[in-house]
């Protein structure tokens, strides 16, 4: 299946492990990722607060420009692009908003964007996912973080549950992974608080991280580069704050379905860190996890 592929500004730059993963990881599974000629920036989080028509403009350019490149389906892997570009094309498709001219409204509002969940799930399939994956992860207990954008605003995302959504345990699943059960998966983590009011966020990081541990996962799987960076970067001022080790790698599932596929954590980016990844394939393919995987 052919896809339009929006990286969006981090993936280019402080996410390339999830740019790398994601792209390895498609590619295994059959979805062809063609990269949107001249996007730009979507507007992330901020451009909506100022102005509704940039907002717009910002994420509708990008749809315009996909579906003149032949591109009816977008891949969005970044949480805050999915939910720019998902609300563009709504607000396109019901008349609300315009595009500059040059710019075909129209075509760019019947252009599907999808989260890496969605594609993971819905195009590619769990059976498919079960198939690749060579070498099941089951010796790891990843805890699934959604965050707040991924299925919210629900009337925007038409994603999952908004209050709890179960397609990352699904996939982490089909790849022989065993997602912990708890209850702090839709926890904001501060976002850009993390540099507005930088005390607030490491309070959310260590809430949301003691309660991963608490539940007995080893890694905490996300899709959304902001989550990543917060959970990963301030992990260190919340272990001070609560007084106990963390010591949690936060990996984009992406990377946790490469090393399921087979894939060289140097593909995949597992390096990349600051809390370090690579021993997660200690764990994942112990002797005890593989005869798990197995049955026996």
């Amino acid at each position: 299946m052919r896809l339009g592929y929006y990286p969006g500004c981090s993936l280019h730059a402080t996410a390339k492990e999830f740019d790398l993963s994601t792209r390895t990881v498609c590619d295994a599974l059959g979805l062809e990722l063609v990269e949107i000629e001249d996007w730009n920036c979507c507007g992330a989080t901020a451009a909506h607060a100022i102005s509704d028509e940039l907002a717009v403009g910002l994420a509708g350019r990008n749809l315009a420009l996909a579906a003149q490149q032949g591109l009816d389906s977008v891949l969005a892997p970044c949480a805050a692009c999915f939910g720019r570009l998902k609300h563009a094309a709504k607000a396109l498709g019901s008349g609300e908003a315009d595009l500059p001219a040059g710019l075909d409204a129209r075509a760019a509002a019947g252009v599907r964007v999808h989260n890496i969940l969605d594609a993971l799930l819905n195009l590619a399939g769990l059976e498919r996912i079960r198939e690749k994956s060579v070498t099941p992860i089951a010796g790891l207990h990843p805890a699934a973080y959604y965050g707040c954008l991924l299925v919210r605003p629900p009337e925007i995302a038409e994603f999952d549950d908004p209050e709890n959504p179960t397609s990352m345990e699904q996939i982490l699943g089909a790849a022989g992974a065993q997602p912990a059960e708890w209850y702090h998966k839709l926890e904001c983590c501060g976002a850009s608080l993390a540099v507005t009011n930088t005390p607030s966020a490491v309070r959310l990081v260590a809430d949301i991280l003691s309660h991963a541990k608490a539940a007995g996962a080893d890694c905490v799987a996300v899709a959304c580069p902001m989550c990543q960076t917060n959970l990963d970067t301030r992990q260190a001022a919340a272990a001070a704050r609560l007084s106990e080790e963390l010591d949690l790698p936060i990996v984009y599932i992406t990377e946790l379905l490469g090393l399921a596929f087979g894939i060289a954590p140097r593909k995949l980016g597992l390096g990349r860190h600051i809390v370090d990844a690579t021993r997660l394939t200690q764990i994942a393919f112990t002797p005890a996890a593989e005869a798990a995987a197995s049955g026996g």
